[in-house]
């Protein structure tokens, strides 16, 4: 079990090395392409924080192991409502616009609604795939729109201005650009390979189950974008990039990870549990509540997220 021990940081290391590359590598061509940068920042950099569950989902699936699929979006938006939040807060108190209470957390909470009641007779099929992606295509086109719609009110308030892309991008080199993509594809796809098949391994040898093992151990591995970006934000100042992040990473986990692996196989869900899908919906309308507290997370809201965490790990593990 060592061995396998090893080979999960060794794929959790190449899945977040890959999933930057990729990033790096897409937002280049991006801007070569005379994409605006908000375009980049609401599509390529939010989908490369979620590669690393977009990956290990669609291997885990894949593989036939459906329960570490799932709980890997399960834990993970778990995690990033009740842990990551809760950090970023405790570093520094996160204030919210209104915007991202009004319009933002409710699609991530309707998104959570959503993933229940399909999860209610243990499976989802490629029909309900399909829904998940409709979805999640009508969610980017508001996103987008709205984000246009603001930027120009900004510039036409005199508020910004465009801002060129920063020099040391626009002199990459296009072959250095492509290398990036196929690198970080290549990471990606042989580090969930190994992680996978090393998380299922160590399940089996504990006499665990895969659904817990994609809710603790895999989905703590590819929470670690998100953790990392949300804390430095926070500690930055920045707490919309922070909340931002998390939000959008978990309707990009529901609706684009789950809705693209389910219509490529379908899933037979059996060790996720309405407990597990429920602390999920807990946890994004405590955020959804907090937030609507004068728009700020407070520090000891942010301490209260991370107790509950703490307090579902020991369930899961006093479950076994």
């Amino acid at each position: 079990m060592l061995l396998d021990i090893v080979l999960i940081v060794i794929g959790v290391a190449m899945v977040l090395y890959g999933a930057d590359r990729l990033t790096d590598g897409a937002s280049a061509l991006a801007r070569r392409m005379n994409v605006p940068e908000i375009v980049i920042g609401l599509t390529i950099v939010a989908a490369g924080t979620s590669a690393p569950e977009l990956f290990v989902s669609l291997v885990s699936a894949l593989k036939g192991t459906a329960d570490l699929a799932v709980g890997n979006v399960v834990g993970s938006n778990t995690m990033n409502c009740m842990l990551i939040v809760g950090c970023a807060a405790l570093v520094a108190p996160m204030t919210i616009s209104k915007s991202t209470v009004k319009k933002d957390i409710p699609f991530s909470v309707g998104a959570s609604v959503i993933l229940m009641f399909l999860a209610l007779d243990d499976y989802m099929d490629h029909i309900e795939g399909v829904l998940l992606l409709i979805a999640f295509a009508g969610f980017m086109a508001y996103t987008l729109t709205q984000a246009r719609q603001s930027q120009t009110k900004q510039q036409q308030a005199g508020q910004i201005e465009e801002e060129p892309a920063p020099q040391t991008v626009k002199q990459q080199k296009l072959w250095l650009s492509i290398v990036f993509v196929l690198l970080g594809l290549t990471m990606l796809v042989v580090g969930s390979n190994l992680f996978v098949d090393a998380a299922s391994r160590v399940a089996y040898t504990l006499g665990v189950s895969e659904g817990v093992v994609g809710l603790t151990i895999v989905a703590g591995g590819t929470s670690l974008p998100e953790l990392a970006t949300s804390v430095v934000a926070a500690r930055k100042g920045q707490s919309a990039l922070a909340i931002g992040n998390v939000i959008g990473s978990n309707v990009f986990n529901i609706l684009l990870i789950l809705g693209l692996t389910a219509t490529i196989t379908p899933l037979d869900i059996d060790d996720i549990t309405i407990v597990d899908m429920s602390v999920m919906l807990l946890s994004v309308v405590m955020v959804w509540l907090f937030s609507r507290t004068r728009y700020t997370v407070e520090r000891w809201e942010g301490g209260l997220l991370v107790l509950l965490y703490l307090a579902y790990l020991g369930w899961l593990i006093a479950s076994l």
